[in-house]
């Protein structure tokens, strides 16, 4: 996934507008119109880079005062030790201390995402296995945990509901079963979409393939089912597992041959990684 301009400048639009309101009273009334300074954010921690473009375009977005001029120093992907020095800046005092927060808060959003991310692909290693995001992101800002988790080294699943069939198990029991999901996928599915169907249990995907579908998500099951699934399936299509990956389990997931893997707490409860800016 690729970050658009325009979704970029919703985002900051949205949340300069949540965070100053009228105006920042304290730095309105503290600090002398016209001042100037110069500014660093940076690591206080390990981390992988993302999103400095995004911090910098803040500060470009308010209007009321004076320009503050930015240099990126680290790219998206980049890891960066405790210090470094990710984004610094120069110009009107009253701009950086009003874009501040809103800045540190979309960049540290990203960096935590990347970061743990990137620790959950270093678990699987070696394996055939990838790393999926889910649709359980924090409102309003998918667009940049998507592309955060790219930036880590994992892939996206759907964007929306809008890209992609995915038969969960709530549109299996409305529709009665997995065949008659399936059955009115086939027919309705937009031309050249796949279908992803949701399995909890070994007969469910048996049913699964029985009634064609171009991929299973396994749901929620042992490493002994997802063994078992494995070899039933064959490798005729992919398989997904989900449901109680962590750091500590993912491994043997991996280890049962899936293709896939997806994480909802890569965007869900991304690190709270440390960023800070400091005048100079």
């Amino acid at each position: 996934m690729q970050l658009k301009t325009e979704e970029i400048e919703r985002i900051i639009e949205m949340s300069l507008t949540e965070d100053i309101g009228a105006g920042d009273v304290t730095s309105n009334i503290t600090i002398p119109e016209n001042s100037q300074a110069k500014f660093s954010i940076r690591a206080r921690e390990e981390m992988v880079v993302c999103g400095c473009n995004v911090a910098e375009l803040v500060f470009s977005k308010i209007k009321s005062h004076g320009k503050v001029i930015t240099e990126i120093k680290m790219q998206d992907g980049d890891v960066a030790s405790a210090g470094d020095v990710l984004l610094e800046g120069y110009g009107d005092a009253r701009v950086i201390m009003a874009a501040e927060r809103v800045a540190l808060n979309l960049l540290r959003q990203m960096c935590g995402v990347a970061t743990i991310t990137r620790q959950y692909t270093e678990e699987i290693i070696g394996f055939k296995a990838k790393l999926l995001d889910t649709r359980k992101t924090i409102p309003g800002l998918r667009s940049l945990q998507k592309y955060a988790v790219k930036m880590g080294g994992g892939q996206n699943h759907r964007i929306g509901l809008y890209d992609g069939v995915l038969i969960k198990d709530n549109h299996i029991a409305i529709c009665g079963s997995v065949e008659n999901a399936l059955k009115s996928a086939r027919t309705k599915a937009p031309s050249g979409m796949k279908i992803e169907i949701e399995c909890d249990t070994i007969d469910q995907l048996k049913d699964a393939l029985q009634f064609g579908t171009d991929s299973v998500l396994l749901d929620n099951m042992t490493i002994a089912q997802l063994e078992e699934a494995v070899k039933i399936v064959g490798g005729r299509i992919p398989l997904e597992a989900s449901g109680g990956v962590n750091l500590k389990t993912i491994r043997n997931i991996a280890q049962t041959g899936v293709d896939f893997i997806s994480v909802g707490s890569l965007t869900n409860t991304p690190a709270n990684i440390d960023i800070g800016l400091d005048m100079e």
